[in-house]
């Protein structure tokens, strides 16, 4: 998500300049009241019709499918979080931080100021190894020099990183609640207060719900299988954008920080439904105000600018795209399972 900074305006004269008066005179900046209008509205029935299933199911292990559907209800909430943040819904930012939270801290009980302060720093930023909070060293490694020197179970997670990638996604929704709470008692956002509330309330709900409706197995095993499919899934939506591209410097212009790092997928509607329009990433980090929908449309365009002056832009198929993030988690965590070796011979 965005702040006025990931979106501030080029310089005239720039590479930039002249795309953004492309897209511009093609009206891609406009706002679809109609179809954000639509998309709400469906997601927002997702969501109702999960939970009236849970309550009509009740004690009962089918309650798990149930799970599954709300994972992916879930997910989709927060791809629409996402696109209030970037201010595509609305114009102005009290409505998109009212319907942010509502979608954000109430509804999938996770800090929209948080992650809105995080993700800005990320589109300002983007692969940057000091300065973008995506590809910081935590539990997995992006850059080889993070890797070094990492030992115990660190070292051991480093070294099969690329085989644990999609195992430790499951935990992303859990991470994102833990963060969310860390972040609002470090007073890193700008409504504590609201936000707490908001999730205190998220938290009760949902766990009253689990454990009033099924029994404690049951609920514990709703509550697994929810959160680990809801964090999978958006792991899986966000993993092809950046991961496995070059990380820049620094001193790269806007257009080519943002196009060298980002890769879109290839695909038809499905996949821009899916992945909530994300598969066209380097058009969105172009123009992170622009509506989902009009992304696909401003492709070709950006594609054809970029060939006329120079500057590479990656596509490939999904399947491809999570191949090229793994190979690359691998590469990362070589020196230590080299390393490893040369101690065991």
């Amino acid at each position: 998500m965005t702040t006025t900074a990931a979106r501030r305006a080029p310089h005239s004269g720039s590479d930039f300049a002249e795309l953004n008066r492309r897209i511009n005179a093609l009206g891609l900046m406009r706002r679809r009241p109609a179809y954000y209008a639509v998309r709400l509205t469906v997601v927002g029935l997702l969501v109702i019709a999960g939970w009236t299933a849970f309550a009509v199911i009740g004690e009962s292990w089918w309650n798990l499918v149930t799970a599954v559907f709300l994972a992916v209800a879930f997910a989709q909430l927060a791809l629409v979080a996402h696109d209030l943040a970037h201010r595509q819904v609305f114009r102005t930012r009290q409505p998109s931080e009212i319907a942010g939270r509502v979608a954000g801290n109430l509804g999938i009980g996770m800090s929209y100021g948080w992650w809105m302060e995080k993700h800005s720093r990320h589109h300002s930023n983007p692969n940057h190894d000091d300065l973008d909070p995506d590809v910081a060293p935590e539990v997995l490694i992006w850059a080889t020099k993070s890797a070094l020197g990492r030992r115990g179970l660190a070292g051991f997670v480093t070294r099969h990183q690329a085989g644990l990638f999609f195992p430790l996604l499951t935990l992303l929704g859990l991470d994102l609640k833990l963060a969310s709470v860390k972040a609002i008692r470090a007073g890193l956002v700008k409504r504590p207060v609201l936000e707490s509330v908001l999730l205190v309330v998220h938290f009760a709900v949902y766990l009253s719900a689990l454990f009033i409706v099924l029994s404690p197995l049951q609920a514990i095993a709703f509550a697994v299988v929810h959160q680990a499919l809801f964090g999978l899934y958006l792991g899986m939506t966000f993993a092809p954008n950046h991961k496995g591209m070059p990380h820049p410097t620094g001193d790269e212009d806007f257009l080519r920080k943002q196009v060298v790092t980002s890769r879109n997928v290839t695909g038809g509607w499905f996949v821009d439904v899916a992945l909530g329009g994300l598969n066209h990433q380097i058009e969105h980090h172009l123009f992170p105000a622009m509506p989902s929908p009009n992304l696909r449309k401003a492709q070709p365009i950006v594609r054809q600018y970029c060939a006329e002056i120079g500057v590479p832009y990656v596509q490939t198929g999904l399947i491809e795209s999570y191949r090229q993030a793994l190979r690359f988690l691998h590469e990362v965590g070589a020196p230590l399972r080299d390393e490893r070796a040369g101690k065991s011979a």
